[in-house]
């Protein structure tokens, strides 16, 4: 019989899944367990230090002071003691601590020391690249660059969801010989429960003046680098008589002050800013109803966003960069950042028949099918998990 493997994941704020990505991902990778051989143990961002069970797997709140930016970097060191407390307790052996995102890099050699003494190995999911990220200041980009670079200098395994962060890992960190695997996120090609005529959604309809199949949409976080200047600014080009629905967690801040500046959108009453939508079946059927899907994030890997669109919206639209072209591949559509090149693919969208919708749509489905099933992500995490890499 074989030796049950303890896996240790933390970096997510937790499950139940309430937020965004890494969060959604650990909530499959425990529902939708095979293997009687992994035990897995999750940490989750709480103001208490309670336990629990949750998809049969252990969950334990770690309490962390809001330290406003800093704060989930102390989350994630106050887990990994927290992981090194259990083991020691418990005396367990061969166990992984699997580390989502790369913010604690200047702090993992200390801890990597003591998990290699109890034979623990150190997984780590680099994400996309946090450094690069508008939002951040100059300082706050350096350390994230530095923690990168540590946290793949001391990683057991590194598992990129995307093949574009895989070969970027490979070419900028080859100092470190760095182990890394490929392993995609997921998504389910499933259609909203929620029928044409529920009452919320034609309440949501109503609410934003928006039409089934009459509105191209958006939808991801309200940031720079996901190119909402760009595509807004395209879209008031194009003669498309379509609304765009921009769903996103927009604040009255700079970035918006900016925009609206670069823009004039006010001016143009096809361009909705709904807010955001938290209710999954709803947002599901905006995403199966609308009539295309415009996806400009520029920075990261595998973005769960476009692979919820792919799965659920017929006519995917995506910046041509290489993370996007690796998801959608030959069942999206593709623009640059040339001027007038989205708002001419927008006016050419527009005169698609069905069929020629459909064919995009088959094809972006199978695409998800065939390579971002939870299942097969599932079954991928499960065998690196149960292989020994030392």
């Amino acid at each position: 019989m074989k030796q049950t493997r303890n896996i240790f994941i933390i970096g997510s704020k937790g499950i139940p899944a309430k937020y965004g990505g890494f969060e959604t991902f650990v909530e499959y990778l425990t529902k939708m367990k095979v293997s009687q051989n992994i035990t897995y143990h999750v940490s989750c961002m709480a103001d208490n230090n309670d336990e629990f069970y949750h998809n049969e797997a252990r969950c334990f709140n770690v309490k962390v002071p809001n330290i406003g930016s800093a704060k989930a970097v102390l989350y994630d060191i106050l887990s990994l003691k927290e992981c090194l407390k259990y083991i020691k307790e418990k005396n367990l052996r061969n166990s992984i601590v699997y580390i989502l995102a790369c913010r604690i890099g200047p702090f993992l050699s200390k801890y990597k020391k003591e998990l290699e003494k109890l034979g623990v190995q150190v997984f780590v999911n680099p994400d996309g690249h946090e450094w690069k990220r508008s939002k951040w200041n100059y300082y706050i980009r350096q350390y994230w660059k530095l923690s990168e670079r540590l946290m793949v200098k001391h990683a057991d395994l590194l598992v990129c969801d995307s093949k574009g962060i895989e070969a970027y890992i490979q070419k900028d960190y080859a100092s470190y010989s760095p182990k890394t695997t490929f392993i995609a996120y997921g998504a389910t090609v499933d259609n909203s429960p929620l029928a044409d005529s529920a009452t919320k959604l034609m309440d949501w309809y109503k609410k934003y003046g928006v039409k089934p199949f009459e509105y191209y949409l958006i939808v991801g976080r309200f940031v720079p680098e996901n190119n909402y200047e760009l595509m807004i600014k395209e879209f008031m080009k194009s003669n498309s008589k379509k609304d765009l629905v921009i769903i996103s967690n927009v604040e009255k801040n700079s970035f918006y002050e900016e925009l609206l500046k670069n823009t004039k959108f006010n001016k143009d009453s096809r361009i909705k800013f709904v807010g955001t939508v938290y209710d999954q079946e709803l947002l599901q059927k905006i995403r199966e109803q609308a009539y295309g899907y415009f996806h400009g994030h520029e920075v990261g890997g595998t973005n769960p966003s476009l692979l919820e669109a792919l799965a659920s919206t017929k006519l995917n639209i995506l910046l041509n960069v290489v993370f996007n072209k690796e998801v959608g591949y030959d069942g999206a559509l593709y623009f640059s950042k040339e001027s007038g090149n989205l708002a001419k693919l927008i006016d050419n969208t527009d005169l698609y028949n069905k069929e020629e919708v459909e064919i995009l749509s088959v094809k972006a489905k199978q695409r998800i099918t065939d390579d971002y099933s939870w299942e097969k992500i599932i079954q991928a995490y499960e065998t690196v998990f149960l292989e020994t890499y030392k």
